[in-house]
Order: structure tokens, then sequence, then C-alpha cells
């Protein structure tokens, strides 16, 4: 059967088509107009500013405009990017979309100015005085932290200019590097030259002398492009710490958590919290490994399946097992999944030229648009209901401005984990066997990455990040930091032989100047999801109440504040460990089944 194909013929009839190219030029007219506007009004750091009524009518005008803006562009980008990410080989897509990117250097720049205005008024005044400042306050104060860690305007125009040939160059050949290199890798009696994203794919092999091939076929193609790679890491973290330093935050990670909208005293209670659930997790890898016949998992075997003969979810089935369990929590949550799937929101098929993966982007007002690479396995249909619970996110912040809705990492995970969870637990409840062991380990499976391998991974970056304040890390160094991380974390749940010390090349992102520590906020995102799902259980009315509130506020305020609906105290390790708990009982329900079935 041929699985989904979006459509998006509802914002342009074809890339080529003459409603698309005005369409262009009309949001292009509009950044360039909004320029105009900044400098007409002087919109930049001011040290006499006076907020009056003529500059609350001057706010007024411009974040009006700033929104529309911003609004008009993400739909373009959209459109654009639904090209580019189902078929690479699209010249004329991705020519567009580099021109695209070219204007929002302006944007961005025309932000940093806001940002720096915004910071020279008196938020209080503003907001006694306009509505627009009272819908938009807690962006207003963020602006005042923002505009306090900026370099003078000359600089800050500089470091966006830059940034083109500096940082995101860097993190772009990273990308052209890495997707082009070929393994060689021993299969059957031959020997295949195999892209490396095929390669990695190896490791869901049920055979282990094929995952174990791969691996070491793996790491001596990431030693051989090493250099480069580590150059890239090197010169992108030695940017964030000068950036970081300029701006006066006290490290990367600082500017990482205040990006993040938590404090300290958060990260500190979850990864504390998590330090702690690291031995639950070891039993699961540990169980795993008995479940596999072998002693001790190798890193090679993390992903390796268990269970044969399970149930294949085709695409139709997945399609209305969602459906119905939506519907368990609220006709609305249906109505949406339907919608999505009615109006060709999806793109499922799998092809070439395809990226591979999951997302869900926000395409205008309530609406989105999902990517998935659709397989007929429980984990094809739980995909689907992850990525649209990022489309019922965007639904409920619909009714918000651009500004209002730009929501942190650290948030943007809550309604997707959310409705993760509705499906994970009706389909647990009707499996049993083989079936329910592939499903507990699939969901075992992706919060051991999102806890122990993602605890790995800021460690690994916080050294380095450390260490890149006095020199250059040569590769050697980078591959210690690697593995000295990952033995922290995972302990004996692995063979400390047998690790990937090149994780630190695999994973784009550590490669991303404009996003440092893309780690930690999955962790909050998986366990502030299961917390709420948690609350949900306890009172359904109750909790109902608020649900669709928080989510459409996940840009109007800061985690602790948004959680504190809800009673839950983020900055303390409690939460975190309620939270952990519920992974740590999936873990002893899974020990069982392994030692009904495999012993």
């Amino acid at each position: 059967m041929t699985l989904a194909h979006w459509d998006l013929t509802e914002i342009y009839p074809s890339l080529e088509s003459a409603e698309f190219e005005n369409g262009f030029a009309e949001v292009v007219a509009q950044i360039n107009a909004l320029e105009k506007v900044f400098d007409a009004r002087n919109i930049a750091r001011t040290d006499n500013a006076n907020t009056d009524a003529a500059t609350q009518e001057t706010f007024d005008a411009i974040l009006t405009q700033y929104n529309a803006t911003l609004e008009a562009l993400s739909t373009l980008y959209a459109y654009i990017s639904s090209f580019v990410t189902t078929d690479s080989r699209n010249a004329l897509a991705q020519a567009k979309l580099s021109e695209l990117q070219r204007h929002n250097i302006t944007l961005s720049k025309l932000g940093t100015r806001l940002t720096a205005w915004l910071g020279s008024l008196d938020v209080n005044a503003l907001t006694a005085n306009s509505q627009i400042a009272r819908e938009h306050e807690y962006a207003l104060q963020r602006a005042k932290i923002d505009a306090q860690h900026q370099m003078s305007p000359p600089e800050e125009e500089l470091a966006a200019e830059l940034s083109v040939s500096g940082g995101i160059a860097w993190g772009k050949l990273h990308g052209n590097v890495s997707s082009q290199i070929t393994v060689d890798v021993e299969m059957d009696g031959e020997t295949k030259t195999m892209p490396m994203s095929a390669v990695r794919t190896l490791a869901y092999d049920p055979r282990r002398e094929i995952r174990e091939r791969a691996h070491h076929a793996e790491l001596a193609a990431w030693q051989a492009n090493a250099v480069p790679l580590a150059a890239a890491l090197n010169s992108i973290k030695g940017q964030v710490n000068t950036l970081s330093k300029r701006r006066g935050w006290d490290s990367a990670l600082d500017e990482a958590i205040h990006n993040a909208a938590i404090d300290r005293a958060t990260l500190d209670a979850m990864m504390l919290a998590a330090r702690e659930s690291f031995p639950n997790f070891r039993r699961y890898l540990k169980a795993k490994a008995r479940a596999l016949k072998i002693n001790q998992l190798a890193f090679y075997d993390i992903f390796a399946p268990l269970a044969k003969g399970t149930r294949v979810w085709e695409y139709d089935a997945a399609r209305d097992f969602i459906l119905t369990n939506f519907g368990t929590y609220s006709e609305k949550m249906q109505n949406l999944a339907r919608r999505a799937f009615d109006e060709n929101w999806i793109d499922a098929e799998p092809r070439t030229g395809k990226r591979d993966g999951a997302f869900c982007m926000w395409l205008r007002r309530g609406d989105s648009r999902i990517l998935s690479n659709f397989k007929p396995a429980y984990g094809g249909m739980s995909t689907l209901a992850h990525e649209l619970g990022h489309a019922y996110h965007n639904l409920v912040k619909g009714h918000r401005t651009y500004v209002q809705r730009a929501t942190p990492m650290t948030l943007a995970e809550t309604a997707s984990i959310f409705c993760e969870t509705i499906v994970r637990e009706a389909a647990l409840q009707e499996a049993s066997g083989a079936e329910r062991v592939a499903i507990l380990e699939a969901s075992l499976q992706g919060s051991c990455q999102v806890v122990v391998d993602i605890s790995s991974r800021f460690l690994f970056e916080q050294r380095v990040f450390e260490g890149r304040i006095a020199r250059e890390l040569s590769v050697e160094e980078l591959g210690t930091l690697m593995l000295d991380a990952q033995k922290e974390t995972y302990g004996d749940g692995l063979d400390a032989e047998k690790l990937h010390p090149f994780m630190w090349a695999a994973k784009p992102h550590y490669y991303n100047a404009g996003n440092s520590f893309y780690n930690f906020p999955y962790m909050f995102g998986l366990l502030f999801g299961l917390g709420l799902y948690a609350r949900y259980r306890q009172d359904p009315n109750e909790f109902k109440k608020g649900y669709d509130d928080l989510l459409s506020s996940t840009g109007m305020a800061d985690a602790a504040t948004l959680a504190a609906r809800f009673g839950i105290d983020i900055r303390t390790p409690e939460f975190w460990r309620a939270s952990l708990g519920i992974i740590g009982k999936e873990i002893e329900v899974f020990e069982k089944e392994v030692r009904v079935s495999h012993d």
C-alpha cells in the first residue's frame, strides 16, 4: 500500500506557481518594511528611554508588525521545507530555502535590536498602559534579561553576519561530511558499501554478528573522517565560549539554561534524580542481555530487537488505534488527529531523498504538518502519536501571537510525551507475551536513551566546553571524554570495552552553534510529560481543566511557574524522582516478563 504524502496546496499550488513567487516576494517585502520602520522609529538600545504615550504607541505598532512578519516567514519556511525534507535533491526548493535564510539573517538582526530597545524601557510602565504589552509581559521580562547579555549593537551585527561563515558553516561541514561517508560492511558473505545512515540502522538488526561488524566498520569510518569533524566541533564550541563570555554569561551552560526557561536549581535537581536512577536502568540493560542470551550488552546491542512474531501495525490500523485512544482523553484531541489523517497533514512514506526520522512543524494558526518514515510496527504507531501530540500543542497555541508561541525545548515535548504515553498504556493493556515484551522494551529503550545516554552527552559537552577554554581538543581527547561519560552513566549495564568513542562525531546536536546543550531539555520533556500524565491519572477531570491552558502558555511563562499550576515544584528532586519511579515500575514489569518468556 502507498503511504500518505502531505498536502500543502492550501498554501501555494506549487513551488513553480506564480502564487508562490508572489508570496515569497511579499514576505521579503514585509521584512524590508519592518527594517525601515525600525530605522524610522530608532528601535535600538538607548540610555535615555522615556516610556511615555508615544513610546507605547511605537511599541504596539512595532510588536504587531513584528509578529505578523514572523508569522508570514514561518509559514513560507514550512512550505519550502516540506519539499526539502521529502526530497533533498529538489534543486529549486534548496535554492529558495537558501535565499530565504539570507533574509532571515536580516530578521535576526532586527530581533536583536528589538531586544536591546525593550531592555531600555520601563516594562512596568509599559504594561500598565498597553494591552499588547500586558499580553506579552513574559517576553518583555525575558527581553530585559537578554538585553543585559548583549554586546554593543555593532558587535551583535558583526556576530550575526560572521555566524554564516563561522558556526553555521562548521555545522554545515559536519552535515555534509557525515552524510557523504560510505562504509564497507561484510554481510551475507559479501562486502557492501553503504552510507553511514544505513550502517547505523544495522544497530537494529536481529543478528548480533551483523550489529558487531557494522559497529566496527562505523568506528573505522568515523576515525578516517575525524580530523575535519573535530575541527568543526572545536570551532563551534570555541565560538560559543567566546560569545557567551562577551555577553556576560558565566558559561555556555548558564546561557543554555536561560534559553530553556529553567534555572540552575531545576537542572541540578533533575540531573541528581537521573543519576540516582542509573542503577535501575542498568537492571533493564542486564535483563535485556538475559533476553538476548548474552553475558553483557555491548554498545551495539542497545537497539537489538527482542521479540519475534509481534503484531504488525499497518498504517490504517495505527490510525484507528490512535483515534480511538486519543478519544479516551477528549473529543478535541481525537478530532485533531482525525483532521491530520483526513486532510493529509502527514507524510508517512519512506523514500529516497527524504529526511530520516520524524518531526512536526507549525504551518499556520492551529495547523501543522508531520513528517514520519512509517514502519508497520509498534514504534511506527507510537511515533505518529508522539508527533500528533506536537500538533495538538500547536492547535491549542493557535490563537497566540508568534512571540507568545515561542516555546523552549524543555516544554516543547510536553504534549508529545503525554500523547505517546496514552497509546503506550492502551497498547500494553491489549498485549501479552512477546508483544508485551516488545512494547515494554521499546518504551524502556527510549527512556534509557533520554535519561542515561542524554546524561552522557550532557557530561561530554560540559567537559568539552570547559576544556575548550584553554585550547583545542584532539581527536583522541574527544574520544576519551566520550568514553568516560558513557562509563559513568551506563556503568556495568554495558561492556566497558565495547562502547562508542565516536558518538561525538555521530550526533549532529553537538554542531548547532545557536543551541548548545541540545540534550538535557529532552530529559526534562520526558520526565515532565510523564509527571503530568501521572497527575491526569490521579484526577482526570481536574487535570483537564488546566492542561490545554498550560500548553497554550508554554511561551508565556517559565517552566517553574507553569508546573506550579499543577502543584509541581520542579526545583526539588522529588518530582523528578516520582517521574523516574514510573519508569522504574516499567523496568520491574519488564524483568518479570523477561524471566517468564526467556529464562
